[in-house]
Formats: C-alpha cells, structure tokens, sequence
C-alpha cells in the first residue's frame, strides 16, 4: 500500500516538473495587483457597429509601454469574446487580443450587434502575462 501512494507521490511530483505544463510568466507582479474595466459597466447596452469608449483601471501596479522593462509595470491587453490565454505565452495580437503597447489606459472600440466578452489583461515587457497574471473581471456587454 506504502508503495503505491509512493509512486503516486513521485509520478505527480515528475509531472509538476515537467516543461510541457503552462506556468505563469517569469515577470512578478506585485502582491494585490488587480485590473478593472471602469467603463462600459457589466451588462450594459453598447451601440453595436458605432464607436465607444473603454477604459481601463488598474491597482497596485503601473502602466509601462512594451519594450520597457520596470518593476511592478506592464501595459493593457483588451480580450474580446476570448478566454483568458495560457499564462506562460505571449499574449496573442489578434481582433480578440488588442495590445495597447504604448501604455494606453483607454481606447475606443465597436462590435457587431449581439452579446459580447470583454476583459483586461496585463502584459510584461514582452507581452506575456505576469506572475501570478492581473486580470480582469470578465464583463458582458450588449451591442445594439
């Protein structure tokens, strides 16, 4: 019985080492650290295929364009109707991955009619996440 729990033990301490699983970034963020989306609200109308405002919150961190690297800083990432991605990646620049390397703190966005995702995420230096990563609340908005 000792045996089997011991190999267990082993198998998943070998596991835990092993490079293929996704760890976070190398860049530390500081204790606390946390984003917000101060506007739109959750669960609000947008209007769908016109302009409108995003702005972004950040807490106990600050905001550094990419390329810089400065402790306790990175810059804003904007997810559109994705999920978060692996934490140890950099952050994909695509229409649902907006990078905002200048260390922008707004932006102005339009999407289709329909329901809608929207969510920060912070990049280091190099666009990926930090460790542990300082998101977002996922929020919901309504374009019509």
């Amino acid at each position: 019985m000792y045996k089997i729990i011991a190999a267990a033990a082993l198998v998943t301490l070998s596991a835990l080492a092993s490079p293929n699983l996704a760890t976070a970034g190398s860049t530390p963020a500081p204790a606390g650290a946390y984003a917000y989306i101060g506007y739109p609200n959750d669960g609000q109308v947008v209007p769908a295929n016109k302009p409108f405002k995003v702005w972004f919150g950040l807490r106990y961190m600050g905001v550094a364009p990419k390329g810089v690297k400065y402790p306790n800083t990175g810059h804003h990432h904007l997810l559109i109707d994705s999920d978060l991605p692996p934490p140890d990646q950099e952050i994909p620049s695509d229409r649902n991955h907006l990078h905002f390397g200048a260390g922008e703190t707004e932006t102005t966005i339009q999407l289709p009619p329909g329901k809608h995702t929207l969510q920060l995420l912070m990049g280091d230096d190099a666009h990926v996440p930090h460790n542990p990563p300082v998101y977002s609340k996922k929020i919901t908005v309504i374009a019509r």
